[in-house]
């Protein structure tokens, strides 16, 4: 083994002569580019000067052939030996891929020869760690070829972004595959590394498992055959039979081991393994893939542009409680992505684990995955469509809940009320202006002393008065609960932390202890989720407090989870776990940096593979005790999320800031965790931090009325910012815009059904609707409800219009009918300060209703279709309608479905499934946009009904007075 010496980035000066044929000058005392001993050649002893010169003639003349030889016949190498390896390239060595290296013996030549082959795009990092600076010395010893930058974007290790200095060559040692065979489901196989890595507890033998379980999803686990490693407890499908005409081809490559999976109709490859090595130690596992595009999405939760960045960007996952910042570890974990491939066509990899990861994308385009712990466990998903890819995904994380109708409503909070009396008042003021509110919220200030299940009985004392009141005018509770229960209380006088102690159901540190972080009431245990008895007791916590505040939703926060402290008030012990060989770049530089110890003790196992896990097994158990206390759909709201937790709540996008950056990039994370099977989500509307603006919150207010899930919430010591606190004309457009969500609540709850029953996007990307149109590819200015409804806010300040892009075809503005056809091109738009851009999609049928202040209402209220007709006049849409909050409505058949249709001057409905709910709602008007030619007549049921037609082809009929539940027929000639 190389030794070598650590270098800070103060210790290494960089010069100017990088780009030419003098060696790099690292720092004089290292010399890192030409370290003693770096030859291959044993030395010599010495000698007379004429014996010397003619051994080196020799020498020289045979390393030359040696060399010639060796270069031919590597050129002359059939690139058969590894199939689809991305292109080496066409261009010879730069002269400063030969600087310094004083190599004299002919594998070396050859090597560096190699190394220089590989292009820029192509250099897989052989030295990932954070804060190490690279020297040639460091990566020698790794085996891997160095090549300083020659880019301004070309910087060490340690850094977030660019060309990796130390990077693989292309015959670095892997496993290769030394047996396959068919088995009912697929195949299976053994693999075999010769050569140990530079990570220490390599597994040499590997199993692979190739499921061809349906026709569009392929799964590939490659575990340890000797003994069991972690896996996620999350229930997955298990087949029972092999694909027997699958989409995809699966090639496998020999020596050195790698998959290629090809689109079998295209022929497109949509996993390339050959790209780089496979490492499986026991806390580093690593697989790279050759992308087919750059146009990559997912990778939650980070904050960014909707579609990633493919230039050196790594994406680490480690749920960490921080306000959404770039290039940082957020809240929750998603390792899924979707990737869009030429001709429209779209696939989706899943790769099912839990353990601290990085995810480095490279502008080849690849993708890495660096995980340390657990097994590789991937889902491919061939779509091929981009809605197709996500409601595969969903088959197997599990299919979102329906939300109970009042989820859809407008919700407000803020931390800071400080009263239950002052709470009360913000209700009352939003009453009497008439604006809509489903939903008031309370933060911690409620609690006494911050202290799960308690309220402050002198501030709030009129807290359940309160929500008395909210559910007389058809309102609801939520009410915000954090994981760490305070154990600092003397003894008998705090039942949570007393019955906990008793249950023993508190995780526990590595020497069995009950482990102690801080967090809002000081001191804390945490409960742990992994147990069925801290399940119950949480229940049981619920219930007796729902008897004293009958609360009808749940906030869980904190729940990464979060601790004031790094690891426990005891800090962490040292161990592989808490200091693994690898630690990804995560926030604070360590595992343990504000949660809790990676020793911890879970029931399931230890918190190293647990932690990001911690959110969803909290909304897990929330939601199961809600459907007990309450006996209707559970309302959860959690921060902190994983794979599956659509089943079980929704999400906000946390600690946002009132900027106009925040507003933009609030749609980037609605539409991603849309596609990552968590629909209902929404963020902090008018920012969570910093003083709220007055145009800024009309703006955001607009935007948030189409999110999912839409709440306006703010920190404590801000100005107020809920409707009521503006100017006449804010509060006006506010009102205007919350009775537009409000109107619209048929189309998003059939949305919502639809998510449910086939895992489509509510908040829809306009690729998902026009996946051949590439200028839609990084659109997250604007989005789509469903896939008629296109929504062009406003994000920037003092402007009174907006420019929108509007896929080739014929649109209609949502309030007037007016029409505007497009060859795929952005139009500007007129934007008041009281006005957000709608447009309906040609060939779209959409249900509204009359709004009122709460949805309990204003769903009882007749319904309006608006139909947006393609040119030959043709449109459809559905309606899914059941009592809003029993659940199972839909397993249970208490639902009711309608179908709409129009074509050749005729509409219909089509009543497929019948409930009594339906007989509730009648159908009163229907307005046709596009209409070519104003009607001499209008049959409703064969019956002549009375209609107005406008010059802009808008015909409306009205006073129709049909029960939903009965099939019409609306004509005109």
């Amino acid at each position: 083994m190389v030794s070598y010496k650590r270098l800070n980035p103060e210790d290494v000066q960089f010069s100017s002569a990088v780009l030419s044929e003098e060696p790099l000058s690292v720092h004089q005392e290292v010399r890192a580019l030409q370290p003693e001993g770096a030859s291959l050649l044993p030395r010599r002893p010495s000698c007379s000067v004429t014996t010397a010169l003619l051994v080196i003639g020799c020498l020289l003349l045979l390393l030359c052939g040696g060399w010639l030889l060796g270069t031919m016949l590597w050129l002359r190498q059939p690139s058969s030996d590894r199939p689809h390896r991305p292109p080496p390239p066409a261009a010879a060595p730069t002269p400063d891929s030969r600087a310094g290296l004083g190599l004299n013996d002919s594998a070396a030549a050859s090597g560096r020869e190699a190394c220089s082959l590989i292009p820029e795009a192509w250099r897989f990092d052989c030295y990932p760690e954070r804060g190490v600076v690279v020297t040639q010395e460091m990566c020698e010893a790794r085996n891997c070829c160095f090549i300083p930058g020659s880019s301004a974007g070309s910087i060490p290790s340690g850094r977030r972004n660019g060309v990796p200095w130390c990077f693989y060559p292309r015959d670095f040692p892997s496993y290769s595959l030394v047996s396959l065979n068919d088995t009912s489901l697929g195949q299976k196989g053994t693999l075999r590394r010769e050569v140990k890595t530079y990570y220490p507890a390599d597994i040499l033998t590997l199993e692979v498992e190739l499921l061809y379980e349906t026709e569009t999803r392929l799964r590939v686990r490659i575990t340890d055959p000797s003994d069991a490693r972690f896996e996620v407890p999350i229930a997955v499908p298990t087949a029972t039979r092999k694909a027997e005409s699958p989409d995809y081809v699966v090639e496998v490559s020999r020596q050195p081991f790698a998959l290629i999976v090809k689109r079998k109709s295209t022929g497109a490859v949509l996993l390339n393994t050959t790209a780089a090595p496979l490492f499986y130690a026991d806390q580093f596992l690593q697989i790279s893939t050759a992308l087919p595009s750059s146009f990559i999405y997912g990778l939650g939760e980070h904050r960014s542009t909707f579609l990633h960045d493919v230039q050196w960007n790594t994406l680490t996952m480690w749920a960490r409680d921080v306000p959404p910042t770039e290039l940082t570890n957020l809240y929750g974990v998603h390792p899924f992505y979707l990737v869009m491939e030429d001709g429209g066509n779209a696939h989706g990899v899943f790769l099912l684990n839990s353990n601290a990861m990085d995810v480095t994308l490279q502008p080849a385009p690849a993708l890495t995955w660096r995980v340390i712990g657990g097994i590789l466990d991937f889902y491919i998903f061939l779509g091929p469509d981009p809605g197709s890819v996500i409601g595969q995904y969903v088959e197997v994380i599990g299919p979102p809940a329906m939300p109970v109708y009042w989820a859809l409503g407008y919700h407000l909070c803020r931390w800071g009320y400080n009263t239950s009396n002052s709470t009360w008042e913000v209700v009352k003021r939003m009453r009497s202006y008439e604006i809509p509110q489903d939903v008031q919220w309370n933060d911690i200030d409620y609690m006494e002393e911050f202290k799960d299940f308690t309220y402050d009985s002198e501030n709030f004392s009129t807290l359940p008065d309160m929500v008395k009141d909210l559910h007389a005018h058809d309102q609801r509770y939520v009410m915000i609960l954090d994981p760490g229960i305070s154990s600092t209380q003397p003894e008998g006088s705090y039942r949570p932390y007393d019955e906990g102690l008793k249950r023993d159901v508190f995780i526990k540190d590595a020497g069995g202890q009950t482990l102690i972080g801080k967090v809002w009431p000081g001191l804390t245990a945490y409960p742990d989720f992994s147990d069925e008895a801290t399940q119950e007791w949480w229940y049981d916590n619920l219930q007796r407090f729902h008897q004293r505040v009958p609360f009808d939703g749940l906030w869980i926060d904190m729940n990464e989870p979060s601790n004031f402290l790094d690891g426990s008030t005891g800090g962490c012990p040292s161990s592989n776990l808490e200091n693994p060989p690898y630690t990804p770049g995560v926030l604070g530089g360590s595992l343990r940096s504000k949660t809790l110890c990676a020793t911890a003790q879970q029931k399931q196992s230890v918190h190293y593979n647990l932690h990001s896990l911690y959110g969803l097994m909290e909304a897990k158990a929330s939601a199961s005790a809600m459907k007990r206390i309450v006996a209707k759909r559970p309302f959860i709201i959690s921060r902190s999320t994983f794979p599956s937790q659509g089943m079980y709540s929704g999400h906000w996008l946390g600690d946002n800031r009132s900027r106009w950056k925040d507003l933009y990039t609030s749609i980037a994370g609605v539409l991603t965790f849309n596609l990552l099977g968590v629909p209902l989500v929404g963020a902090d509307v008018c920012g969570f931090s910093e003083e709220p603006q007055e145009e800024l919150c009309v703006r955001w207010t607009q935007l948030g009325a189409f999110y999912p899930f839409t709440r306006n919430h703010n920190a404590i010591d801000m100005q107020p910012q809920d409707p009521t606190a503006f100017s006449p004309p804010a509060r006006a457009a506010m009102q205007q815009v919350l009775q537009l969500r409000y109107s619209l609540f048929p189309l998003l709850y059939t949305l919502f059904h639809h998510a449910h029953l086939h895992g489509r996007t509510v908040a829809r990307p306009l690729l998902f609707e026009f996946p051949t149109d590439v200028r839609t590819y990084g659109i997250d200015r604007q989005f789509l409800w469903g896939g008629g409804l296109l929504v062009t806010p406003v994000l920037d300040p003092g402007v009174d219009s907006v420019v929108g892009y509007f896929p080739e075809g014929l649109w209609y503005d949502f309030y007037t009918g007016d029409s505007v056809r497009s060859e795929g091109e952005e139009l500007r738009l007129d934007a008041p300060l009281d006005k957000i851009n709608l447009h309906l999609r040609e060939g779209s049928v959409t249900p509204t209703q009359t709004p009122n202040l709460t949805l309990w209402v204003s769903s009882g209220q007749p319904l309006h279709l608006i139909s947006a007709l393609t040119d030959d006049g043709a449109a459809g849409g559905d309606l899914f309608w059941d009592d809003g909050e029993t659940i199972d409505t839909y397993e249970t058949e208490q639902y009711a479905y309608v179908v709409f249709s129009v074509a050749q001057n005729v509409m219909s409905s089509a009543v497929l499934h019948s409930n009594v709910e339906a007989t509730y709602i009648t159908v009163e008007t229907a307005s046709f946009y596009g209409v070519k030619q104003k009607p001499s007549r209008v049959l409703v049921n064969s019956l002549e009904a009375a209609f107005t037609y406008r010059d802009n082809q808008v015909l409306t009929v009205g006073e129709l007075g049909l029960n939903l539940s009965q099939n019409f027929t609306i004509s005109w000639v």
